[in-house]
């Protein structure tokens, strides 16, 4: 399975950071050794020093599809997770500055925090889908999927023109504003609507 990512598909998390406004979704992979499940903690690595939090929803692929058309994109997941795209930021600015690839600041051991799924079905309009992650008690993010530059469908149908789409394969679909810094000790809850999706503890 991989892990396929969207960067900078939100605007106010784009002007936040101060990039450019895409004209098509921004991807990138993380490996499966990214992967935390469980709600188990994440440990922040040696080699950064301001290692922050997205939040993102999820979509898990349940067939294998290549050169998807939007129409029928829907038709190739059937659940909804909650995931935290741990980000190396000084490791990234670095990358971005030299102009080379993002993998060491994005696809390290343990960047890709990801809930258990849940039917697509239980929750009623997956276009305008609320999204929070609580920080220590208090919340730090606010997203919903109405405010994606790009749809599920959209990234699904445009993912699949460049890699063969397979059962397990995973979807973030992008963070909102407010993203910051973990530290050792701090608590995140993610959740979608009032579901708990996330508790876990950073180490």
């Amino acid at each position: 399975m991989k892990i396929i990512c969207v960067g900078r598909n939100y605007l106010p998390h784009i002007q936040e950071l101060g990039h450019k406004v895409p004209d098509e979704p921004t991807l990138f992979l993380k490996p499966d050794s990214s992967i935390i499940t469980r709600n188990r903690p994440f440990f922040i690595p040696d080699f950064s020093q301001q290692v922050e939090y997205e939040v993102e929803l999820l979509v898990r692929i349940d067939k294998v599809g290549k050169y998807i058309q939007e129409k029928y994109a829907h038709t190739y997941y059937h659940e909804i997770g909650l995931g935290i795209d741990f980000t190396a930021r000084d490791l990234q600015k670095k990358c971005i500055e030299n102009g080379n690839p993002w993998e060491i600041a994005k696809a390290f051991d343990g960047s890709a925090v990801i809930s258990p799924f849940v039917e697509k079905d239980q929750f009623e309009d997956l276009d305008h889908l609320q999204f929070h992650l609580d920080l220590n008690g208090t919340t730090v993010q606010i997203g919903n999927s109405g405010e994606m530059l790009f749809s599920i469908d959209q990234i699904i149908s445009y993912a699949s023109q460049f890699f063969t789409l397979k059962t397990g394969d995973i979807f973030f679909t992008g963070t909102p504003k407010g993203v910051g810094k973990v530290s050792i000790n701090d608590r995140l809850e993610g959740w979608i609507e009032n579901r708990r999706m996330l508790n876990f503890r950073v180490k």
